[in-house]
C-alpha cells in the first residue's frame, strides 16, 4: 500500500502496532522518504478526520456499497478504509463511513487481498482510472 499511495500522490495512515514499522520498512523501495501518517486508536484518528470535514469511503461488501465503478474521484481530503481481509472494518467504524465501494467479482472468492482492493480504489479516487 506504501508504494501505491505514492503512485497516486497519497499518504498512508496506519495503526502504531508492533509488526508494522517493519513491514513498512521491509516493503519500502521509494528513493524519497514515504508519506506516513500514525493514526495511534483508529477510531478516534477517523473521529478527528470526520470533524475536519473529511470523506471518508470504507471498502467493504455492504447493502449500500457503490461500485468501483461508480465511486467519484476525490476532490478534497479524502481517507479510505482498508478492514481485515477475513473480518473486514470493524462495526465500531462503519457508522464512521460516509460511502462505501465495494469492488465487484465474478470468480468464486469473496474478497481481494487488501493491498489489491486498496491500491483498485486509491486509482479511482485519485482519477487515474
Amino acid at each position: 500500500m506504501l508504494r501505491t499511495c505514492d503512485a497516486v500522490g497519497a499518504c498512508l495512515a496506519v495503526p502504531r502496532f508492533p509488526w508494522v514499522p517493519e513491514a513498512l520498512a521491509r516493503g519500502n523501495t521509494l528513493r524519497k522518504p514515504a508519506c506516513v501518517h500514525w493514526t495511534g486508536d483508529q477510531l478516534t484518528w477517523l473521529h478527528r478526520q470526520r470533524e475536519r470535514g473529511t470523506r471518508i469511503v470504507g471498502v467493504e461488501l455492504a447493502e449500500n456499497a457503490v461500485r468501483l465503478a461508480d465511486l467519484r474521484p476525490a476532490r478534497g481530503t479524502t481517507v479510505a478504509v482498508l478492514g481485515h481481509e477475513r473480518t473486514g472494518i470493524p462495526p465500531e467504524a462503519l457508522d464512521l463511513l460516509d460511502e462505501v465501494v465495494e469492488i465487484p467479482m465474478v470468480g468464486t472468492g469473496t474478497t481481494l487481498n487488501v493491498a489489491v482492493a486498496g491500491s483498485l480504489v486509491l486509482y479511482k479516487l485519485a482519477g487515474l482510472v
